[in-house]
């Protein structure tokens, strides 16, 4: 598949704005809203979708920072890995098109951190401007950051699906046997993912769900709604009883001590 040079402005565009949202608070850097733009753009919206959720599994665990380390970047799989999957179509799977695109989240994510170097002073100097009563050089200074991310944000969109030919030719000397293994290591990503969540937010006391919800899946073959929903319900249930209990216990130490504080009356 041929990407035109108006396809790949718009998807520059699509980036650009996805990029300088994650300064606005909306969340538009998700590799699931990359790519359906990107699906949307090219005319193939399962192929982008597919892409997209399996990044959103992977970087579900990815996306958690322990310490000070930083995370690969979900404009890797949300725009080149769909790219990828949507060009190379029957060659590149949505779990090797992840796999691939991982380096290039790694890079933008060191792009991303020398972005936020360079834009280290624009707070001080806002606040100088403003003290100043320089209302011009303030509103220039405040929007600079988000601008800049647009721009870097439009350059890699753009540069990606602009250079996707030649991204494609690499493909292509790829043997098949190391695509197979790529899709193999793409599909455990997710897995891996989950992983590093779990030993994050995973305690004892929810180790049965947990079981329950692989259980449900791998034996009963559940699909994830029915999951979803199973595990709903059983929140619900965990969060009234828990509630009464609460309350029962509130209301039996109200009593007692009303009863105590009696006593020393009498």
């Amino acid at each position: 598949m041929h990407i035109s040079l108006i396809q790949a402005i718009l998807i520059g565009l699509w980036t650009a704005f996805c990029y300088a949202g994650m300064l606005w608070g909306i969340y538009t850097n998700r590799a699931l809203v990359l790519s359906f733009g990107v699906g949307v753009i090219l005319g193939d919206i399962p192929t982008a979708l597919a892409c997209g959720a399996v990044a959103e599994l992977a970087f579900m665990g990815f996306g958690v920072g322990t310490g000070g380390t930083v995370p690969p970047n979900p404009i890797g799989p949300g725009i080149i890995g769909t790219l990828l999957a949507i060009t190379s179509s029957g060659k590149v799977t949505a779990a090797s098109a992840l796999a691939l695109s991982i380096p290039f989240a790694v890079a933008i994510q060191f792009l991303q951190t020398f972005v936020y170097t360079l834009c280290a002073g624009f707070p001080e100097s806002a606040k100088k401007a403003l003290q100043q009563q320089n209302f011009k050089k303030y509103r220039l200074i405040s929007n600079a950051t988000v601008c800049l991310f647009a721009i870097v944000g439009f350059l890699l969109g753009f540069l990606g699906a602009y250079s996707m030919s030649t991204l494609q030719a690499l493909v292509k000397m790829i043997p098949q046997w190391l695509l197979t293994g790529l899709s193999v290591a793409g599909g455990m990503l997710p897995a891996i993912g989950f992983a590093m969540i779990m030993s994050v937010m995973l305690k004892k006391e929810f180790i049965p769900f947990a079981l329950l919800g692989y259980a449900l899946a791998a034996y009963f073959t559940t699909p994830v709604i029915g999951i979803a929903i199973f595990g709903t319900i059983v929140a619900l249930l965990v969060f009234f009883f828990s509630g009464n209990k609460d309350s029962n216990a509130t209301t039996n130490s109200a009593d007692t001590s009303t009863e105590e504080s009696r006593d020393d009356w009498i």
